[in-house]
């Protein structure tokens, strides 16, 4: 990965962390993900992580825990 992505991937985190809503960030990674498919990159495993852990966040959240 390189070093613009690996900071992307730090930048996009740190601004997730600041926000209450974890549906939210997920819309950010989702988004993130989204452009990356279009500009036919490859998409980072950190961010595949991400997505992951905000979605089970989402999912836990909405079932009240």
């Amino acid at each position: 990965m390189s070093e613009q992505m690996q900071g992307e991937i730090a930048n996009l985190s740190a601004r997730i962390e600041q926000i209450d809503d974890p549906r939210a960030g997920f819309a950010l990674v989702k988004q993130r993900i989204n452009e990356l498919r279009i500009e036919g990159q490859q998409i980072p495993d950190e961010l595949i992580r991400m997505e992951r852990n905000l979605q089970s966040e989402c999912i836990s959240q909405s079932r009240g825990g």
